[in-house]
């Protein structure tokens, strides 16, 4: 995000239990993550979920793009790709040509698009629409994430759930409980000669006393985060070179892999909001989503525990479907979300909505964005979903495989 920051948001949002937690006071170390996977590791049945929010209201136009559709050609033909521009998915659709990696797990069935995602009375404010997204209650302001009441629900365990963000979302805020913070760029231990001692401390010494032992394991744990976690975390250059999503989904990728119990992740990529000159930016910033993406997906399918995750991928709203005179789209309502992982039922899921029957210039949702958030809880995190969504009885049946 530019001038639309987390922190902004986070200020203006309402859900005060994140504004709080903000500034770090549910921080996790790395030897806290550690220590609960070889206590309590990840149990083999249970489902992780990792949602990946994109700031700033992506165009969902051109992300699946009905490049065919002589409506979207004439909204914007400075803007508009061609059909021979974009990765065919089939019925008139195509992928953004920045999203190569995602059109390889189409292929494989291992990507799901729900189309025309939204919510009654749709608001073009990003942090009102933001906070409607991260606390799924569109008619009324609410204290608390949709993802926190899962934890309220959960027990009293941070751990369960962990940003890594630079701030909280709201999302993760419960009335009782908040997810647990985890900075990608936090912990460097020292090299050399000091570094060998420093390690050569971790080590079990026979005939040592309770708190002599406690005080090596926590070393020795720590040593063990930093070779689990890799370079991903702590490596600055490895990070800009790679592009920070990338260097976050790297960091859950190694906790999921690692055995750490923790059920739901928040990580972030911002900057989409292109009301100037959209079109490079925004294939840009797809390219950087998928070059993080895909990696993440192909790396966790290859692994037991790696198959336990799905990954959800939404923004606030999408676009205006008329491009501005500044060769932009202003704010506007329905757009794509992304399902991906193992257990996945690949494909279109949703209608998409109509190009010719507008609400005042803005696409008509046509699918409630809390039925995926009922999906996922009910099918990835095990909770009935009236427990986290009161008053929403929505289902978007089909979009996961049965277990």
């Amino acid at each position: 995000m530019n001038k639309l920051t987390r922190r902004r948001f986070l200020a203006a949002s309402g859900v005060t239990a994140a504004g709080a937690l903000a500034a770090g006071a549910t921080q996790v170390d790395w030897t806290s993550l550690m220590t609960a996977a070889a206590r309590t590791p990840l149990d083999p049945k249970d489902g992780v979920l990792v949602v990946v929010t994109l700031y700033g209201g992506n165009d969902g136009l051109n992300t699946v793009v009905p490049a065919g559709d002589k409506a979207y050609q004439d909204a914007r033909p400075e803007l508009a790709y061609r059909p021979d521009e974009v990765l065919d998915l089939g019925e008139e659709l195509g992928l953004n040509p920045g999203l190569k990696g995602l059109k390889g797990l189409w292929d494989d069935k291992a990507l799901a698009i729900v189309r025309g995602a939204g919510y009654p009375n749709p608001d073009h404010s990003h942090f009102r629409s933001m906070a409607i997204w991260q606390t799924a209650s569109p008619k009324t302001s609410v204290p608390t994430g949709w993802l926190g009441r899962w934890l309220d629900t959960a027990g009293d365990d941070p751990l369960r759930a962990v940003s890594v963000e630079p701030v909280l979302p709201p999302l993760l805020a419960g009335a009782g409980t908040a997810a647990a913070s985890l900075p990608v760029g936090g912990l460097a231990l020292p090299k050399g000669a000091l570094g060998k001692s420093f390690e050569g401390l971790g080590a079990a010494q026979p005939d040592e006393g309770f708190w002599q032992a406690k005080a090596a394991k926590s070393v020795g744990d720590l040593h063990n985060a930093v070779r689990v976690l890799g370079g991903a975390a702590h490596d600055k250059e490895k990070k800009q070179r790679k592009g920070k999503l990338a260097a976050q989904l790297d960091v859950v990728a190694s906790l999921i892999e690692a055995g750490v119990p923790t059920r739901a992740y928040s990580v972030s990529l911002g900057g989409f909001d292109t009301h100037a000159d959209e079109r490079g930016t925004q294939q840009r910033l797809l390219t950087e989503l998928d070059g993080a993406l895909t990696p993440f997906a192909r790396r966790l399918a290859g692994t037991d525990r790696g198959k336990q995750a799905v990954v959800l991928v939404y923004s606030e709203f999408g676009r205006r479907v008329r491009a501005n005179a500044s060769q932009g789209t202003d704010h506007g309502t329905a757009g794509p979300m992304f399902v991906l992982g193992n257990g996945v039922r690949g494909g279109f899921h949703g209608e998409e909505p109509s190009l010719t029957d507008l609400a005042d210039g803005d696409l008509k949702q046509t699918v409630d964005f809390r039925d995926v958030y009922a999906a996922m809880l009910e099918g990835v995190l095990g909770t009935p979903a009236d427990r986290v969504l009161p008053g929403h009885s929505g289902r978007l049946d089909g979009l996961l495989l049965p277990a």
